[in-house]
């Protein structure tokens, strides 16, 4: 049995797994995908989580030498831009950084893996810029090639674009269930084989 796969969940309050409170969780709560990709990857990985509420992609770009590649994960995924957008940013200007960080991961030979942002409800206006963001994130991911997660598609309503409802509690960040949804399709479409291979 080969070493352990080592993966960084790294971005913003998604991937910390921020949950708004509720009457049932007063204090709110946090329940990152992380701990969901561990639990199904068992002992053929090492997850760890290093996520920043309310992070933006530039500063996400200033940590990743500290705090990710100097651990020389394996993978990273990389979650980012919900922030930047909601304060207005533009889609062109997110995605030079998400690049940056892409390039910078590839330069140390860690593959970086790419996560499109999702859907927001109650916000109908800032659908489009997202939609913005994820085209280029995903006409990236096919130049390369580089492995990409559409957490958009998986988590929105498809006649309307808006985050589904059982995804998220307060139209912005996810529930549970989201979280666990995009752990299983990182495992799906990336690490089951890997860890099949371990075995």
């Amino acid at each position: 049995m080969g070493p352990p796969r080592r993966i960084i969940a790294f971005g913003d309050s998604l991937t910390v797994g921020y949950q708004s409170p509720t009457p049932q969780s007063p204090g709110g709560t946090s329940t990152p995908y992380g701990r969901f990709l561990q639990e199904l990857l068992g002992d053929g990985a090492e997850i760890w989580v290093s996520g920043v509420n309310g992070e933006f992609t530039g500063e996400m770009a200033m940590r990743l030498s500290r705090e990710v590649i100097a651990l020389q994960p394996d993978d990273v995924v990389l979650l980012g831009g919900a922030n930047d957008l909601g304060y207005g940013a533009q889609p062109q200007a997110i995605m030079r950084n998400l690049v940056t960080m892409y390039e910078r991961l590839r330069g140390a030979a860690i593959r970086p893996v790419a996560v499109t942002v999702p859907s927001i409800r109650g916000f109908d206006a800032l659908i489009p810029p997202r939609q913005a963001l994820n085209g280029l994130i995903a006409d990236y991911c096919r130049s390369k090639p580089q492995p990409l997660i559409n957490l958009f598609a998986a988590t929105a309503e498809p006649d309307t674009l808006r985050l589904a409802e059982h995804y998220s509690n307060d139209g912005l960040h996810l529930t549970t269930d989201g979280y666990r949804l995009l752990a299983q399709l990182l495992y799906d479409q990336l690490f089951k084989a890997a860890a099949s291979s371990i075995d």
